[in-house]
Parts: C-alpha cells; structure tokens; sequence
C-alpha cells in the first residue's frame, strides 16, 4: 500500500502484513526478556523486584502483568513505527527519539521509589534492556517492511 509522505514528495510503501506480523513477533520477545529477566532478579539474585520478598521466584499476578504490558508496549511502538513510516519524513529519527525517551522515563522511574536501592537498579535496567529490545526489533522490522 502507498502513502504519500508528509512533505508531499515521493510516495512510502508499507508491507503492514508483514509490519505487524514483525510486531507480534517483537512482542513476543519482549514478554519473554520481562520473564526471564524477573526470573534472574528474583530468582539467581534475589531481589524482591515487582512483589515481596516472600512471593518467591515467580512472585504473583505483577509478573505477568510486567510482561504483558512489555508485550503490550511493543505493541504501541509497533504502531507508532507504523504511523511515523506513513506520516512524517525520516520516521525512524523520530521513532529513535520518542522510543528513547520513553525508554529513559522508564529506567529513572523506578529510581525515584521508596524502595530499596538493589530493587530500584534491578527494575531500572530491566526497563532499561526491555527498551532496548524494543526500540531495536521494532525499527528493524519497520525498516525492512518500508520502502521509498
């Protein structure tokens, strides 16, 4: 499917099957990077990230809920990707930038809680990789599935 560009110029093509189908997949990953990722904070460090100490190592209903909304979050970039390609000139600048930022509120969020210092670095970082894993399969598959 052709859009025309913001600027007016040449028209971008979008694979939106196969965007979308790269999306899921992405989404997939990050639900399982939130998993494991939990399953080493809690479980090989233990430290008590997303419930208390004694919920153990799958801890409760928040680890698939942290999961989810990874899963959910991809999603969401999925779809920004998908605006931006249709939309605005050079789109993965800016869907570098606004994934970025996002990815930086989520890691200096959880350091601004009153908990514990390991639990805050621990819940930083993995925002921090989960951002990371986001920003670079989603801009991967936005890049292959769009032409100029």
């Amino acid at each position: 499917m052709s859009y025309p560009t913001a600027s007016g110029s040449r028209p971008r093509s979008v694979d939106a099957a196969r965007l979308w189908m790269g999306g899921a997949a992405a989404a997939l990953v990050a639900l399982l990077v939130a998993v494991t990722g939990i399953l080493l904070i809690r479980g090989v460090l233990g430290i008590p990230i997303l419930a208390p100490e004694g919920a153990g190592v799958w801890g409760n209903a928040s680890l698939m809920g942290y999961a989810g909304a990874a899963a959910f979050a991809t999603l969401l970039a999925t779809a920004l990707a998908h605006l931006l390609v249709r939309t605005t000139p050079r789109p993965m600048r800016f869907f570098g930038w606004i994934v970025g930022l996002v990815t930086v509120i989520g890691v200096v969020l959880p350091l601004s809680l009153d908990v514990d210092l390991d639990a805050k670095l621990a819940t930083a970082t993995l925002n921090g990789v989960l951002g990371i894993a986001i920003y670079t399969l989603v801009s991967a598959v936005a890049r292959s599935t769009s032409h100029s």
